[in-house]
């Protein structure tokens, strides 16, 4: 009887190293290929201020949704959105004290039977009329409250970063592969940075 086990392997073997060259091909693909980059959005203008009890940030958003966004959005996709702040207090000693890392969530959805978007902004929910609208809200923020008085120490110098982008991971997993390296799905700002030096105005 031939030895069944003697041929198999090398077979097994021989598929086995074909599969981690087209692997290495692969890989290979990815790491020469351009990153994708991300859709025009920017920080129009953005400053920390004294509130009620502490510090609130205002920022303006320039924010345009792709042809394949809107189409996502009508057939009933749910899109999620973040505004992300941070602020460093540097230290010459070590790294930065990190003493403020927020983020301000947004889900946009559509209604087919109420012919409504539905901007959700954390517990807060509105419906809108057209898509506009709800974009132009999110392009506009106000009063969020990022900080309470004793977080940021007076007369002492921070470093701020603010972006905002489109958060892809919370996406239907088939959409998270679709939007693997894709334009389409990069909708996002720059990081936007500033020195804020508490108890004056720390405008971009």
């Amino acid at each position: 009887m031939p030895n069944m086990t003697a041929s198999i392997l090398p077979a097994c073997a021989r598929r086995l190293e074909r599969l981690l060259r087209a692997c290495c091909v692969l890989l290979a693909l990815f790491a020469l290929a351009p990153a994708a980059q991300a859709d025009d959005a920017r920080i129009l203008s953005a400053e920390i201020v004294r509130g009620d009890g502490g510090y609130v940030l205002n920022a303006d958003i320039d924010i345009e949704l792709n042809p394949r966004l809107v189409d996502a959005v009508m057939r009933g996709v749910s899109l999620y959105f973040t505004t992300e702040l941070r602020i460093e207090r540097p230290r010459w000693y070590w790294l930065n004290e990190v003493v403020v890392d927020r983020s301000l969530d947004y889900r946009l959805s559509y209604h087919a039977i109420t012919r409504s978007y539905r901007l959700s902004i954390g517990s807060l929910h509105h419906s809108f009329d057209n898509l506009d609208a709800a974009v132009r809200t999110m392009q506009r923020v106000r009063n969020w409250q990022i900080a309470d008085t004793e977080q940021l120490a007076a007369g002492v110098s921070h470093d701020v970063e603010l972006r905002f982008r489109l958060d892809t991971s919370q996406l239907p997993k088939p959409f998270q592969v679709t939007a693997i390296g894709s334009r389409d799905w990069s909708l996002g700002t720059d990081w936007a940075t500033w020195t804020f030096l508490p108890g004056a105005a720390g405008q971009r």
